[in-house]
């Protein structure tokens, strides 16, 4: 089985209120205004995963994202796609849509920012508070 992990900390401005993506970025900071960011200074963004976890993306293989907080365990699946770019220095990006740019991770999300548990969220606005982010490649449905 391909897994990458990520590990990533809270901050206080965390929000995961928008509807059709989710983020994870090495960057340090976050505006209000990034609402689909759940966690900063991930270990990882799409440059740093490897080359057959990004080639098995590229196949179309089904990304399972597991996010673990404390206790507190949420999922999330999505699509891999032919399409993708892969090349991102800093930020992955999990779409329900198919629109694909360097920062999308993957593509047809059957969760978004919004619908992560709420109970995870309220622990990341906190900056001590660390996540670990489990992406797990599973075979096509």
């Amino acid at each position: 089985m391909l897994r990458e992990v990520i590990r990533c900390r809270g901050h206080e401005n965390v929000r995961a209120t928008h509807k059709s993506t989710l983020e994870f970025t090495k960057e340090d900071y976050l505006t209000p205004k990034g609402d689909c960011i759940l966690c900063v200074e991930a270990d990882k963004g799409i440059n740093d995963l490897g080359d057959e976890f990004k080639a098995a993306l590229r196949e179309g293989k089904r990304l399972l994202i597991r996010i673990k907080v404390e206790n507190l365990v949420d999922e999330i699946l999505a699509e891999g796609s032919p399409n993708l770019i892969l090349d991102h220095e800093y930020s992955m990006v999990v779409r329900k849509s198919t629109y694909i740019d360097s920062r999308t991770l993957a593509i047809r999300a059957n969760k978004a920012a919004r619908d992560i548990d709420r109970k995870i969220v309220e622990l990341l606005k906190d900056p001590k508070t660390t996540a670990k982010i489990e992406l797990l490649i599973v075979e096509k449905a």
